[in-house]
């Protein structure tokens, strides 16, 4: 089992993180372009922490596919809010489903929090040389 330090640092494990990062894009595409009826069952709020919880595991995900900076951090939240406001104009198109500026929000907020996870584990354990 790979330690903590050699998955956020060492470049052999990037292709794992990016194969990781693309299955999850393609989890999320098909939960969110799935249509619906309006006849499930929902608690308030519920969606808004589905957002914020899977765009923070892709942004925590993405950030360990790419090498540690500032610029590959900005490149993975901008390139994950984008993604995000694709599902929110597709689902303008999918019955039962609306495009709604509180869920790009949510998954803005999870972004940030998956790219910030990533940037403190990595400042806790810094690469050796």
């Amino acid at each position: 089992m790979p330690s903590l330090h050699a998955l956020l640092h060492q470049p052999r494990w990037r292709i794992h993180w990016r194969l990781l990062l693309a299955a999850l894009v393609l989890v999320v595409a098909c939960f969110a372009f799935v249509p619906r009826d309006g006849s499930e069952p929902g608690l308030d709020g519920v969606d808004k922490l589905e957002h914020l919880l899977a765009f923070g595991t892709l942004g925590a995900s993405a950030m360990c596919a790419l090498p540690a900076g500032l610029r590959a951090a900005l490149a993975a939240a901008t390139a994950l809010l984008a993604y995000g406001g694709f599902i929110e104009l597709v689902q303008t198109h999918i019955p039962g489903r609306t495009a709604s500026w509180a869920d790009l929000l949510a998954d803005a907020a999870g972004v940030a929090i998956g790219v910030a996870l990533v940037a403190v584990l990595r400042r806790r354990w810094p690469a050796r040389h």
